[in-house]
This record gives C-alpha cells, sequence and structure tokens, in this order.
C-alpha cells in the first residue's frame, strides 16, 4: 500500500537535502552566534535575540515573497516552456531588490518601536547598533533569494546549497574573530557577529551569481540580462503570488517574532530562554522548509503537464516522508532537553548573578522544549501543506488561513496565557496557532486535488 509513496522518498531527499543544508546552515550560523554571545552573558544573548527577532519579521515577507519564483519557474519547465525562464529570472530579481531596499530603510525604524514594546532597557541599548548592522544585508539577503529560487525552479538546489555553505563558513570565522578579538580582529561583543552577518550575506551573493552564471545548465540564462526583458504580466504574476506569500511568511514567522517580544515584557531570562527553545525548533523547521520547496517544484512540475493524479500521488509521498522526520525530531527535542540548553549557556560564570541567570534560563528552556517537541506535528505539516499549495500556485486561501491560525487564534492565546502561566504558556498558543494552520491548510489541498482531478 506504502509502495507507491515511499518509491518517491528518494527524489524527494534529493531536492529537498540541498534546501535543508541551506538553510540549517543559515540556523547553525545563528546558533553559533547565539553561544558566542551567550558566552559574553544573557543580557547579550537577550539583546541578540530581541534584534533578530525584528529583523526576521521584516525578513519572513521578503523571504515569503521570492517563494513565488519557484513555481513559475518549476510550471514552465512542466509545460516545455523554457523560453520563458530567463524573463522569470530578471524579473524576479529586479523585485526582489527593489523589495531589498524598501526592507532596509524599514530596518532603520524599528529601534523606536524597541522602545515602545516594553523591552528591557539594558537590552535595548544593546539591540539598536545590533540591528542597524544586520538590517543593511536585507537587501543581499533578497538578491540571493531571487537566485535561490530560480535555481530551485529548476530542480537545481544543490547550487545555492553550496553558496550558502560557503558564505556560512565565512561568517562563522569573522563572527568568532570579530567577538572574542581572536584571529587578529578587534574585540567588538556581539557587533562582531553583526558584521560577520553582513559580509557574509554578500559573499554569498557574489557566490551563487558566479555558480548559476559559469555552469552550463543555468549560464544561458544568466547572459544578456537588462531591462529590456522586463515583463508586466510576469510582474503582475509575481506580484500575485508574492505578496500573498509574503504575508504569509510574516503571519507564520511575525507570531515567533511577537513571541519573543511577549517573552521580553517577562524579563531577560525569560527572553533568553524563549530564544533557545526557538533556535532548537528552527532547526528542525529548516529540515520542513526543504520538503516544503520539494513539494512546490514536484507538484508544479505536474501542474505543468497537467497530470493532477500524479500530483496527488507525488504530494501524498512528501507528506508522509515529512511525518517520519516529525517523530524524529519530537524524540530528540524531549529526549534530550537536559542536555540541549547548556550549548548555549555557561556553568562556569565567576559573576554569581550572572550564574544565577543562566541556571534560571536553563530550568525555564528545559520546560520550553518538552512543547517544542509535541508541536513538530503540526509544524512539519503546515510548512509542507503550504509547499504543496504554493505549487498549485493557490495562495489566497492559504493567505486568510495562517491570519486566522496565528494571529487570531495563536497570538492571542500566547498573549493571554503569557499572563496566567508564564513563557510556557506562550508556546501553548504557538502550538495551538501551528495545530490549527495544519488542519486548514490540509482541508484546502485536500479540496482542491479532488476538483483538479475530476475537472
Amino acid at each position: 500500500m506504502f509502495a507507491e509513496y515511499t518509491k518517491e522518498f528518494k527524489q524527494n531527499l534529493k531536492l529537498a537535502t540541498p534546501v535543508m543544508l541551506g538553510y540549517l546552515g543559515h540556523v547553525f550560523v545563528g546558533l553559533m552566534d547565539n553561544v558566542f554571545v551567550g558566552k559574553l552573558d544573557p543580557i547579550n544573548l537577550a539583546a541578540v535575540s530581541l534584534a533578530n527577532s525584528a529583523i526576521f519579521f521584516i525578513m519572513s515577507f521578503g523571504i515569503g515573497f521570492s517563494y513565488a519564483i519557484t513555481p513559475l519557474v518549476s510550471e514552465s519547465v512542466g509545460a516545455g516552456k523554457k523560453y520563458r525562464l530567463k524573463k522569470v529570472l530578471f524579473n524576479g530579481l529586479f523585485l526582489n531588490t527593489v523589495l531589498g531596499i524598501i526592507m532596509v530603510l524599514l530596518s532603520f525604524g524599528v529601534p523606536k518601536i524597541l522602545y515602545l514594546a516594553h523591552q528591557p532597557p539594558e537590552v535595548i541599548a544593546l539591540a539598536i547598533p545590533y540591528l542597524r548592522i544586520v538590517g543593511i544585508s536585507l537587501l543581499f539577503v533578497m538578491m540571493f533569494q531571487a537566485l535561490k529560487q530560480f535555481s530551485d525552479g529548476l530542480s537545481l538546489t544543490t547550487y545555492p546549497m553550496i553558496a550558502t555553505i560557503i558564505a556560512n563558513v565565512l561568517n562563522i570565522i569573522l563572527s568568532y574573530g570579530m567577538v572574542f578579538g581572536k584571529l587578529g580582529f578587534p574585540a567588538m561583543g556581539i557587533y562582531g557577529a553583526a558584521y560577520g552577518t553582513l559580509i557574509a550575506r554578500f559573499v554569498s551573493v557574489i557566490a551563487l551569481w558566479f555558480f548559476l552564471k559559469y555552469k552550463p545548465k543555468t549560464g544561458v540564462y544568466m547572459r544578456d540580462l537588462g531591462f529590456h526583458l522586463l515583463s508586466k504580466p510576469i510582474i503582475k504574476k509575481i506580484l500575485y503570488l508574492g505578496i500573498p506569500s509574503g504575508f504569509q511568511g510574516v503571519f507564520e514567522m511575525g507570531i515567533f517574532s511577537a513571541t519573543v517580544w511577549i517573552a521580553g515584557t517577562l524579563g531577560a531570562v525569560s527572553q533568553a530562554s524563549n530564544q533557545i527553545a526557538q533556535q532548537m525548533a528552527s532547526m528542525t523547521f529548516m529540515v520542513f522548509i526543504g520538503f516544503g520547496v520539494a513539494a512546490t517544484i514536484r507538484v508544479g512540475n505536474q501542474k505543468g503537464r497537467k497530470d493532477f493524479k500524479e500530483m496527488k500521488r507525488i504530494a501524498t509521498s512528501v507528506f508522509l516522508q515529512v511525518f517520519l522526520f516529525e517523530l524524529l525530531f519530537t524524540f530528540i527535542l524531549i529526549a534530550f532537553r537536559h542536555q540541549l540548553p547548556w550549548i548555549y549557556l555557561s556553568n562556569n560564570y565567576t559573576d554569581p548573578q550572572k550564574l544565577a541567570e543562566a541556571r534560571a534560563v536553563y530550568d525555564l528552556s528545559v520546560k520550553l522544549l518538552i512543547v517544542a517537541g509535541i508541536f513538530q506535528i503540526s509544524d512539519g505539516f503546515q510548512v509542507v501543506l503550504q509547499g504543496a499549495l504554493r505549487g498549485l500556485q493557490d495562495v489566497i486561501y492559504p493567505f486568510f488561513i495562517t491570519l486566522f491560525a496565528y494571529w487570531v487564534v495563536g497570538f492571542p492565546l500566547s498573549l493571554y496565557l503569557s499572563k496566567t502561566q508564564g513563557t510556557i504558556g506562550i508556546w501553548y498558543g504557538l502550538l495551538t496557532g501551528l495545530s490549527t494552520a495544519a488542519f486548514l491548510l490540509f482541508l484546502r489541498f485536500r479540496y482542491l486535488s479532488k476538483k483538479l482531478i475530476h475537472t
């Protein structure tokens, strides 16, 4: 019975693995930054958490917007319309660059909001300069995403992975050197981590551009790019798919950023513990994103071929494969919840106050990791279902589903429970929001599948 689905696992994994490794690389760099900064003290860790939550809130729209490029590419490949690909590439790159500039400008206005959000003053003082440095890198993030989503749509997911690995290795080296004053760099504390991120994101764009331009499969699309390729129909299509997808990213990633702010109102210990649990959960989330991209590509290909029975079978194979990973991650987060927090913390602070703060962060993190483990099931399914629906170029209904699930159900519940149950109440709200999204997205995909098959 399962053979018709499990036989697709190899192809799913082939597409998903480079994407997973690329995104996991980003998270690993964030983890290492937090490890470096966490060794300074919990206040510095809370400052990085606060600044990055604001950056991710802005970046989530941009990354979601860029997802519009992949289904257009995969559909064109499936339908045999390769002549259209160069226009999709240039128009996507053009729109992403414009949006990247807007995002940089928005990031410069965030410090004013931080003061209105009742965050700890000592945390805000450290967070603002860090935020301004990393904010500039949003332009490079968007340029990279345009190239990445184009490459993903061609089922060439390895090139972005290699470019990401190069940038991430550089990021870790620079951050280590500039945080602690090693490798000939001055000691800059958390701002060294910010400069490392900025430089690495610029390098990622250069590296991926180089790969795409000089590889035979993609070089033809990289030549003679210019404004003569601007296409009103393609721009309209990218905007139609990208704007709702961008807001889906805001709704989903935004609620996690918002919970950082809620945790901040409960104090630096709560904020640091919340950051540790979120960082662990984000590692597994990047694996789910990999499968979500695989679902987008494979569903988009079958849409181009108009073979909807095959589309449903392949999508189901991705859902089943993700479920197995969800079970594994649930086990890991719960079974190793006592060991994982010490990745970020030190038990050797000489200052008694810092030592007490670290132990308080540890105790709370252990509790949060239990909830993070439980919601792996819902988190994985909602990501992959969004990917499959994106492959069908269905973005409006998922827009309203994610808005409802995260901001009508999840966020208010997190806010309410934070006042009655503390930080763990925030995570109960997250779990409820994710579960609601997964269920409603499943109903939407099932409805569309049946409708397309019987049309």
